[in-house]
């Protein structure tokens, strides 16, 4: 298979005409159609398939307000926080990673907007969606790198909030909030996402995130890979429409993964090195996903060293569903999943 070079210098589409023009004659090294395209002078395509909306965008029956804020200004991270109105207790956090493949996505994709909007309303819990680096810019371990600051980042704003006399510009959310029921989360390379940082979380001393604490992880159809195909991977059937298929798998962990590293690495394969996890694990995995297996030996590997994982298959719906699907069993399967999610943190 076809890889990125070493000396490959890339660079961050701006979307602009004139850019478009410059470097229509490069090739193309990497493509996933209407998604990205990288050329082979480093200059990265990624059309605009799903627009980006204002945190203001919300449904007004799901009664959440939502602002964007920046979480380091070095690196350009920042999150969309999402918060139930008219709450009188503490209410959980999810941390939450989009997905993406590493390489496409965003936390201002309507989609997403949508889905977290509904999933705070229906959850009752405050959540921070992480709009983290971008692969092949950024690649692995980058988005791991951004998941732990955004952790360090919620602890200085706990730690602020106790020791400062005057009101925090944050306290919109940071009042309704229960630092000490914290859980990571994510779908897709999202959910990948959020168990590397729960292993770096896990590998360090509990000072380093404490007063914060994580109660759970929920992984919502994880993308992992490995060079030994499953089942589903071999033998799933997917429709052109796919959010996934084989080819933008490999091509996504192509782009991802650090130069000269394949599919077996821990990062992109964590049975190759399963390390227990301190905190429980929900994994949501989908019948029609080419993932579907690999998520299910996912939860028998962490079964078997003894680690609390529950999981739940949701029949008749593909990956990413409960972003990109509008059909009737979507919609019933997004219920269900939240339902499920909710019993979870509760």
């Amino acid at each position: 298979m076809p890889t990125l070079t070493s000396n490959l210098t890339l660079i961050p589409q701006h979307g602009t005409t004139k850019n478009h023009q410059q470097h229509h004659g490069s090739s193309i090294v990497e493509e996933i159609k209407g998604l990205i395209k990288v050329h082979k002078n480093g200059y990265i395509e990624r059309p605009n398939i799903v627009p980006c909306v204002t945190p203001d965008h919300i449904t007004p029956n799901f009664n959440v307000i939502s602002r964007d804020i920046i979480i380091d200004n070095v690196t350009n991270i920042w999150a969309r926080f999402y918060v139930p109105k008219s709450q009188q207790k503490k209410l959980p956090l999810l941390v939450y990673f989009h997905g993406g493949g590493f390489c496409v996505g965003s936390a201002a994709w309507s989609c997403y907007h949508e889905f977290l909007a509904m999933l705070s309303s229906k959850l009752g819990c405050i959540i921070m969606s992480v709009n983290y680096r971008l692969a092949p810019e950024n690649p692995l371990p980058a988005p791991y790198d951004d998941g732990v600051n955004a952790l360090i980042w919620l602890k200085k704003q706990f730690l602020y909030q106790n020791e400062a006399s005057t009101s925090s510009e944050f306290e919109w959310w940071t009042k309704n909030c229960n630092f000490s029921c914290v859980f990571l989360g994510g779908d897709s390379a999202g959910g990948n996402i959020a168990y590397n940082v729960a292993r770096r979380v896990d590998s360090c001393e509990d000072a380093f995130i404490r007063p914060l604490n994580l109660k759970g992880l929920i992984l919502i159809q994880p993308f992992f890979g490995g060079k030994e195909r499953t089942l589903s991977e071999k033998c799933m059937v997917q429709l052109s429409g796919s959010a996934l298929n084989l080819a933008a798998s490999d091509a996504y962990w192509r782009l991802a993964l650090p130069c000269g590293e394949d599919r077996d690495h821990p990062w992109c394969n964590p049975l190759v090195k399963l390390e227990e996890l301190m905190m429980p694990v929900l994994v949501c995995i989908s019948e029609m996903d080419i993932l579907k297996d690999r998520n299910l030996e996912f939860c028998d590997g962490l079964g078997r060293i003894g680690k609390r994982v529950e999981y739940e298959v949701f029949e008749g719906v593909g990956h990413a569903f409960q972003i990109l699907s509008k059909s009737q069993v979507s919609k019933i399967r997004v219920v269900q999943m939240m339902d499920r999610v909710k019993s979870f943190i509760l």
